[in-house]
């Protein structure tokens, strides 16, 4: 278990990944999990109080650049959740596509992503390889048959070390067209199978479709929603409906993305560095985030050539 920069003593940092997300997701309130694709993602999301982190696809395929359409292995994604876990302590619940082919890659990706220090995967009942929800039309998201899914989800928990990791099985029925029916039918085979936790997906403006689903769902395991569509409801909103986490899934690459292109733009066209200098973090916030002044006390400590016994006597 990676619990890099938590705090010694501290019964958080005891608990495992798994348990820590377990915990998220039971909460009082929806449980946020930010949207990152690399160590920097991630060490920032966490400064700024994020208490789980969702490790995107399409983040993490887009900072490789390439397409999410399972362009990217998953031995090379799971390279960048290892960056992830080793850089902080909060859960990452990592997105698993559509389990890279059939229940055999299915459950030996969720068991390398538990390895590597992940709280949990997600994996989606959509055919391999897959495509972007957000691209296409109904016809371009086809979907496995719920029994088969279900296998993949039971062949995922089956491969898993420990019981406290996390499971999610997420439908994209609603993405593909089908009725609120489809999707809860399907939900309901996959908490059978032994999903710990569900992903109900929608790409309208508005939340009426999770409404209509939390309304009839049983609520036998937790509910978490990507709201990258219907962005006007607030947590309080999801709440309301009984949602137990809310994935903000892609919303800091697109806006590394905004900058990166903006600051290109300027220096480009200015042929120089004055026009962007007071628009970009200056450096020493990003050394503060990586804790330079840390490596530095440790220098002393550990490169000095004080002996053991000098430094307790200290």
């Amino acid at each position: 278990m990676h619990v890099t920069g938590a705090v010694s003593g501290d019964p958080s940092s005891l608990a495992t990944p798994g348990r820590r997300l377990r915990e998220c997701l039971h909460g009082t309130t929806p449980c946020q999990l930010m949207g990152v694709h690399d160590g920097l993602s991630a060490r920032i999301a966490v400064a700024e109080g994020f208490e789980a982190l969702w490790a995107s696809g399409l983040c993490m395929s887009t900072a490789m650049g390439v397409r999410d359409s399972d362009e990217a292995s998953w031995t090379e994604l799971l390279t960048l959740v290892a960056t992830m876990t080793e850089a902080v302590p909060v859960p990452i619940l990592v997105d698993g596509d559509a389990g890279y082919g059939n229940f055999n890659t299915a459950r030996r990706f969720s068991a390398r992503a538990e390895r590597v220090g992940a709280a949990g995967v997600c994996i989606e009942d959509k055919k391999f390889p897959k495509m972007n929800s957000f691209v296409g039309g109904d016809s371009g998201h086809q979907l496995v048959p719920a029994g088969e899914f279900a296998g993949k989800i039971r062949a995922c928990k089956d491969a898993q070390r420990h019981p406290d990791f996390v499971v999610v099985a997420r439908t994209e029925a609603l993405i593909a067209g089908l009725p609120v029916a489809e999707a809860l039918s399907r939900a309901d085979a996959y908490v059978t199978a032994g999903a710990d936790a569900l992903f109900i997906h929608s790409k309208v403006s508005t939340p009426v479709q999770i409404a209509e689903f939390m309304a009839q769902w049983d609520r036998r395991v937790p509910v978490v929603v990507a709201p990258t569509t219907y962005c006007t409801p607030t947590v309080d909103d999801f709440r309301e409906l009984g949602i137990a986490g809310c994935i903000w899934a892609n919303h800091s690459m697109r806006a590394a993305f905004t900058a990166m292109r903006d600051v290109c733009q300027q220096i480009r066209a200015d042929g120089g560095l004055a026009g962007v200098e007071q628009h970009v973090a200056p450096l020493k916030e990003v050394f503060s985030l990586f804790q330079y002044q840390k490596l530095e006390e440790d220098e002393v400590l550990y490169a000095s050539g004080n002996t053991g016994s000098e430094q307790a006597s200290r």
